[in-house]
Parts: C-alpha cells; sequence; structure tokens
C-alpha cells in the first residue's frame, strides 16, 4: 500500500506530503493498489502521469477537496473508451507483445555526424588554476558511500614529459547536510599516468593529479553540499552538491536514470548533453565508447570518422590524451552533481607499447568493483534502490572458466529479487544487432553469457557500440521469448564516427563472416540454425527480435515506477526542441509469477509470447471492475467527509 502513496503524492513539501498520508478520506490510494494488482496499468500510469506533468499543489486547496478531484480524475481515466486508449497518450507495454518489427529510416535532411568541438572550445578548455580542482565527478559505491573524483594541475604532452607528484597536493572532501556547513572530512588518494609512445615523431602524455575521495556513512535519499580539494594551500572548489539514492528496497526507486553510449565530443554531443540536462536524470550510466581520444594522432590538430582510413600509416593506434580533460570538463555540470557509472569499450583500449592497454578508463574513474567482490575495474555491480546494476566487460576475458564469469555467477545468485526486484545487466558491444556494423561481432560472448543472464532472468540488457537505435522484443538464443531481457541499444551518444545507417537484412549489406572482427576475444560468426533465417548468415527482412530501429542521435530515460513497470523512453536530438516529443516509448513489465515458476517446461515458455497479454475480455471485465470499486470510493469518501 505504501508503495502507491509515495507514487500518488509527489511534487509536494514534506508537511503536506504527511497530511497527504494521514488523510484518512483519500481513499483512491486502495484503488490505485486495485487498479495496479489487477493488470490496468494504463489507467494507473496515465493517473500518475497527470499528477506529474500538472503537479498538483496541496497549499492551493483543502485536502479533502483535493482528494475529492484526484478520486473524480481517476474514476473519469477509467472510461476506456474516452482517456485511456486514447492515441496520442497510448503507451505500449511489453506485455502487448512481441511486436511486428518497425524501421524508420535516416532522415536525410539531418547530418550523419560532425566534427569534434575543438580544445578551445569554452566547455573543453580549462578555466581553473593548476591547484584548483577540475574535471569533478561523482560515483555510486554503496547505498551509504559516494565516490568523487577530481584533476588538479597541468597534463603535459611532448617527447619528454616529467610526471607530477602525487604526493604534492592533498585529496580532500569536506561535506555537510546544510549548504555551507560542512561537518566531515573525507580523504582519499590521488595518482596518474602515462601515455608513452616510443615511436619516432610520437608525442607522449603524463595526466595531471588525479583523486579519488570515498564517501563514508552517508544517509540514504539525504541531499549533501561539497567542496573538494586541498585546503591547506589553500585551493577548493565551490560548493557542489548530490543526493543519495534511498535504501535498496521493492519500494525505492530513482527518478530518471539516463543512459548514453558512444558519446564523444562533437556538436552532436553537445545536443545530447543539453537535452539529457533538460531531462533531469538522478544517474547517467555510460555504455562505453566515451572520448574518441583515439580518433587522433598524438599531435592532436583535427580528429577523424575513421582512422585507419586517415592514418594508414600510423605504427599504433595513437590517442590525443587532452581530448580525455576536455572531455571531463565537458560533463562536469552534470558529473559533479549526479553519479555516472561507466564502462569500457573499444575506444577506451588505447594501446601502448608493451601490451599496456586501457590506462585513461582504469586510472580516471572510481568503481565499486571491490564492494561488489569483483577484482577488476572492467566488471562491477551496484544496487540504487529497488535496482540491482551489472556492468560486463566486452573487452576482458569473459569465457565460462574465468574470473569474470565465476563473478558473475556468484553476483547473480546474491541478488535477492524480494530486495531489489529489478536487475538490469550493461556491456558495450550488443549481442542482439541486426545493423551491417558490428553485425555478430560478440556472438562468442553471448554464446559465453546469455544462458546465464537467462538463468537468473535479467530485465533489461543495455548496450552501445552500434551508433544507432535498436529495442529488442524479449528473446533468448534468437528465439522470441516472453522471460528473455529486453535489449536495447543505445549507441547514438554522436561521435565523430557518424551514425550507423545500414540494416544487415537490406539487400547487399549482409557482412561476410569475415567482417566484424573483435578487437578481443574469438570469431563465432554462424548461420542462423532454426526460425525464418534458418541456414543464413543474415535476415532477408527485419528479424522477428528486432521491435524498433532508429538511426538517430539520441539518449534514453529509464523511470521505474514500481516492482513491475518501468517507463523506458528514447529521446531524439532533433527532437530536443519540441515538447513532450518522443522517439520511442514502451512500459518494460516484469512477470516473476510467470518467469520465476521453474516447473514450467521449455514449450510452455515458447507458447507464451502470443498468450502472455491480456484478452480484450479480461480487459473489459476489468475496466467494469474499476468502475464500479471507482462508484463505491466516490460513495465512502462522501460520508466520511460530511461526517
Amino acid at each position: 500500500m505504501s508503495m502507491y502513496v509515495n507514487v500518488t503524492c509527489t511534487h509536494v513539501t514534506k508537511h503536506q506530503q504527511h497530511d497527504c498520508f494521514k488523510f484518512k478520506s483519500c481513499q483512491y490510494i486502495s484503488f490505485l493498489s486495485y487498479l495496479q494488482h489487477h493488470r490496468n496499468p494504463k489507467t494507473f500510469h496515465s493517473f500518475r502521469f497527470s499528477l506529474y506533468h500538472y503537479r498538483i499543489q496541496f497549499n492551493t486547496m483543502k485536502i479533502h477537496n483535493f482528494c475529492i478531484s484526484l478520486t473524480i480524475t481517476l474514476v473519469m481515466m477509467t472510461n476506456i473508451n474516452n482517456i485511456v486508449v486514447s492515441k496520442s497518450t497510448h503507451i505500449p507495454t511489453t506485455l502487448d507483445g512481441p511486436f511486428k518489427p518497425v524501421t524508420r529510416r535516416f532522415d536525410s535532411s539531418l547530418r550523419r555526424g560532425s566534427d569534434d568541438l575543438p580544445m578551445t572550445h569554452p566547455r573543453l578548455r580549462m578555466n581553473v588554476t593548476a591547484n584548483f580542482p577540475e574535471q569533478i565527478a561523482l560515483a555510486v559505491n554503496s547505498p551509504t558511500s559516494m565516490w568523487v573524483s577530481w584533476v588538479t594541475g597541468n597534463a603535459q604532452i611532448g617527447l619528454n614529459v616529467t610526471p607530477l607528484d602525487p604526493a604534492s597536493i592533498g585529496s580532500e572532501v569536506w561535506y555537510g547536510k546544510k549548504s555551507g556547513k560542512y561537518t566531515s572530512v573525507g580523504k582519499g588518494d590521488s595518482l596518474i599516468y602515462s601515455q608513452l609512445y616510443p615511436f619516432e615523431g610520437l608525442l607522449n602524455y603524463t595526466s595531471g593529479i588525479i583523486h579519488h575521495v570515498k564517501l563514508e556513512g552517508l544517509e540514504p535519499g539525504t541531499r549533501y553540499y561539497y567542496k573538494c580539494g586541498d585546503s591547506s594551500i589553500p585551493a577548493m572548489s565551490q560548493e557542489n552538491s548530490f543526493e543519495t539514492f534511498p535504501t535498496p528496497s521493492s519500494k525505492n526507486y530513482p527518478t530518471r536514470i539516463a543512459f548514453i553510449g558512444d558519446l564523444g565530443l562533437t556538436t552532436n554531443s553537445t545536443t545530447t548533453i543539453d537535452h539529457l540536462i533538460h531531462n533531469d536524470p538522478s544517474m547517467i550510466l555510460m555504455v562505453g565508447d566515451l572520448t574518441y581520444a583515439n580518433q587522433y594522432l598524438t599531435t592532436g590538430g583535427k580528429g577523424a570518422s575513421c582512422f585507419s582510413c586517415a592514418f594508414p600509416n600510423a605504427p599504433i593506434r595513437e590517442t590525443y590524451q587532452p581530448r580525455w580533460d576536455g572531455w571531463g570538463r565537458f560533463m562536469e555540470p552534470l558529473t559533479s552533481k549526479i553519479p555516472m557509472m561507466v564502462i569500457e569499450g573499444n575506444h577506451e583500449i588505447e594501446p601502448q607499447a608493451d601490451g599496456i592497454t586501457f590506462k585513461s578508463y582504469l586510472t580516471r574513474f572510481a568503481v565499486p568493483a571491490e564492494e561488489s567482490g569483483s577484482k577488476s575495474n572492467f566488471y562491477y555491480s551496484f544496487d540504487v534502490g529497488g535496482i540491482h546494476f551489472i556492468m560486463l566487460g566486452a573487452y576482458i576475458d569473459y569465457n565460462s572458466t574465468g574470473a569474470q564469469f565465476a563473478w558473475l555467477k556468484q553476483d547473480l545468485q546474491s541478488v535477492d529479487r524480494s530486495v531489489t526486484p529489478w536487475l538490469v545487466a550493461t556491456m558495450h558491444p550488443p549481442w542482439y544487432n541486426s545493423y551491417s556494423s558490428h553485425y555478430q561481432e560478440f556472438e562468442c560472448m553471448r554464446l559465453e553469457m546469455e544462458a546465464l543472464l537467462y538463468q537468473y532472468k535479467v530485465d533489461i540488457v543495455f548496450n552501445g557500440h552500434v551508433h544507432a537505435y535498436e529495442r529488442m522484443n524479449r528473446v533468448y538464443n534468437y528465439t522470441l521469448d516472453p522471460c528473455g531481457p529486453v535489449y536495447i541499444t543505445v549507441g547514438d551518444g554522436g561521435n565523430i564516427e557518424k551514425v550507423d545507417v545500414d540494416h544487415a537484412d537490406e539487400p547487399g549489406k549482409c557482412p561476410s563472416p569475415g567482417d566484424n572482427i573483435p578487437e578481443f576475444g574469438g570469431v563465432c560468426h554462424s548461420n542462423f540454425s532454426s526460425g525464418p533465417a534458418k541456414g543464413k548468415f543474415c535476415w532477408n527482412k527485419q528479424p522477428e527480435w528486432s521491435a524498433f530501429r532508429e538511426s538517430s542521435f539520441g539518449h534514453g530515460i529509464l523511470e521505474v515506477v514500481n516492482s513491475t513497470y518501468a517507463l523506458w523512453t528514447w529521446h531524439r536530438n532533433q527532437d530536443s526542441y519540441k515538447e513532450n516529443a518522443v522517439g520511442d516509448q514502451i512500459y518494460i513489465v516484469r512477470q516473476p509469477e510467470l518467469c520465476f515458476n521453474e516447473s514450467k517446461s521449455q514449450n510452455s515458455q515458447k507458447s507464451l509470447p502470443h498468450s502472455a497479454a491480456p484478452s480484450h475480455i479480461s480487459q473489459d471485465f476489468s475496466i467494469i471492475i474499476s468502475q464500479f470499486f471507482g462508484v463505491l470510493f466516490i460513495y465512502g469518501l462522501h460520508f466520511q467527509v460530511n461526517q
């Protein structure tokens, strides 16, 4: 019951919220609970979002009048002919699926890509003196702890570089619950890294001093104000603030979680981030390929959309490391206020001599590896409210005999779905992908790990890598399955390599088995062994497991409503100035009563895609019952108010 109270009594002060909770005439809470329990999400969520958009305030009316107004609104919402299934407001759910595949073609009036921002751009250049913090970023560590990271000092680039001394400056965070009043001080570690190239004409790089401080003993659901730096110089940052997430529980969820992949630093990237800021997320998940610093020579200059095409004589895949510093400054207005969680992509490999890789990624980001039992920053997990996130590494051993697989199995076994009902996985390359780019590239990883994710009923899997958007029907082993995860590709952040437009199922666009060789792992390309594409390497039409795809830049927002429903919205960059415009939107619905029944047979699983959605008869019956209870409720409310 309290879950529905929390959803309903929003956008009010604590005092007003308390009045709402305690007022006995607000029996609409029971009615909401009834609607939710009896699978009428369209009415429930239409009502919920009407409150959100209109932001009704308690202080403009008496409490009992407020409740009466809400009741009337709710009963009106149950009139399916007038409101609920209006074409303009209807949001589908995964219970309505599997959906017929849909392709929205690339808009030829748009450019497929854009150039990178120069390092002199106001959002990329250094705006503090050497000892003061910049590139400030937050990361979740646990429900009661948060990482604060930043950079001080001047990075160096040249033939001969001298690393800075991390011990030359302290790492402090002053923080407290009131602005300007810091009751606690956290101290941490600092380090530097170098990117070295022993080739004639290539420049070397050594970073500024990178600081990581873990703030512990924080209260869940609490706003903290903080400054970071070294108070002995003194060189402290301006005040920032963040809010911790609620305690893990099936009733507690963050408001909006943003997902971005393959962002880069182009003018398209700025549109993505500006649009994202407008959507006001509470956390960002970066699904790999962050800066695209490896689209440059070490001497800088102009980046290329295709490195090997532009620089065929380069002795190694070079990078221009100052792009990392520019990216940290570019993201700081967001990451200094809300946590950003990252996972590595192929553009973070950045090879040096002697087989050194991922140096910048491993040094710049703090992640809860140790807290989640991982021995590597390449894979880890964490909880945010009632969601358990698993971040998987595709560019490190993922075989079933390896350390990551063993960790993943242990992590999945330890998840208590009564506390964190939602299980969300993320890795950079997609396993399900109907675009020509990266087609079947990580089939080996899928063959190793997919069964484990399915066994433990992972709900959603987010990917990047492919520079376009694609949402799948629930699928397992290339077969439609109501208990399979919903796979979503969001590699459309706006990077310099341009948007992908070719589909593998189109004439002449099917890659050969020798194409799309991964930077790590083996090659497991194969023809389909069953289904409409049996015996073929590519489908001759959009695959049935691909529900919707579009070649546009953008980002996604996940809003978990409760332990069963989560609203997924994909926002296109070209819609950033349009009110309430969405590129794709769907309620992802968990079915634990179906999918956690261990006694069900494999045959029954395969027959459910066509029977999972309730029949029209049951929907109509639910509507009639809802209206009946609404009438009874109004009578009871009228009786209590007039006592």
